[in-house]
């Protein structure tokens, strides 16, 4: 059952048929194991029955969550309020029209200014928790993402990626598939110096910026649908959140230096 909880939420828009909420890192989406309570659908239900008092909550897991988002991932997500936006918005997911690009920061310095990542992700064999990349098809559902430079850091690059399809762990998977991935991302990689020198003063420069930034490095910036109902094209933006911008204005600076004293 979803027990309503006082979670604060950052409601972007809210009408009669669904919500669009600017999630926090650190917030998981539904309950689960590990994870009882204290999530997004906690949060929902109280808000949706101080609004309505007679709310039924238990219909939250039947219809509502759309699509989700990581744990550690921050930015937008559409939640359905009745089963006829959970259906609607669902079969856009499905058919890959909905408009979602997000913004990471990864390591290394990427050859392309724009490209395509086509490989199927899917469960790691031996590691259950973990999902990786099937360039050959072999296992896991076929995912695509571009990407796009937005700026360049020598040491990390910040990238803009669409999603073509939306399987979990996506953007993180092909991101280290291609050898660059999400900057501080414990899962794949990106919690260690993957591009850099061997000095002792940068190694303590990455290390402050994986205390400013303690999660994988990756925000959904934007998300556009048909409105189930009004049939009206939906574009919602999300800012950066501090920590990442704080920590790409603190590689900015860091390489400006750097090009100063060659």
């Amino acid at each position: 059952d979803i027990v309503p909880q006082p979670i604060p939420l950052s409601i972007v828009y809210e009408d009669d048929d669904l919500m669009v909420i600017n999630k926090p890192p650190g917030l998981v989406v539904h309950p689960g194991s590990g994870n009882p309570d204290g999530t997004l659908l906690n949060a929902i239900a109280w808000h949706l029955r101080q609004r309505i008092p007679d709310f039924d909550e238990t219909k939250l897991p039947r219809y509502g969550m759309v699509h989700r988002i990581d744990k550690n991932t921050s930015g937008l997500i559409v939640m359905a309020k009745t089963a006829q936006a959970m259906s609607d918005l669902a079969k856009q997911f499905y058919d890959h029209t909905v408009h979602r690009r997000y913004t990471a920061l990864v390591w290394g310095d990427l050859e392309e200014e724009e490209g395509t990542i086509i490989a199927h992700v899917g469960r790691h064999l031996r590691f259950r928790k973990l999902f990786t990349a099937y360039p050959e098809g072999d296992h896991g559902k076929e995912a695509i993402t571009h990407y796009k430079v937005l700026e360049r850091f020598n040491y990390v690059t910040v990238v803009e990626c669409r999603l073509e399809t939306g399987r979990t762990h996506q953007i993180r998977v092909h991101m280290q598939h291609i050898g660059h991935p999400v900057f501080n991302d414990d899962f794949y990689g990106g919690d260690r110096i993957v591009k850099g020198t061997v000095y002792t003063k940068y190694k303590q420069f990455v290390d402050n910026c994986f205390s400013i930034c303690p999660r994988h490095a990756l925000h959904a910036r934007e998300l556009g649908f048909i409105h189930p109902t009004t049939k009206t094209n939906m574009l919602f933006t999300s800012e950066l959140p501090d920590d990442m911008a704080d920590i790409i204005a603190k590689w900015k600076r860091y390489t400006q230096a750097k090009d100063m004293e060659r």
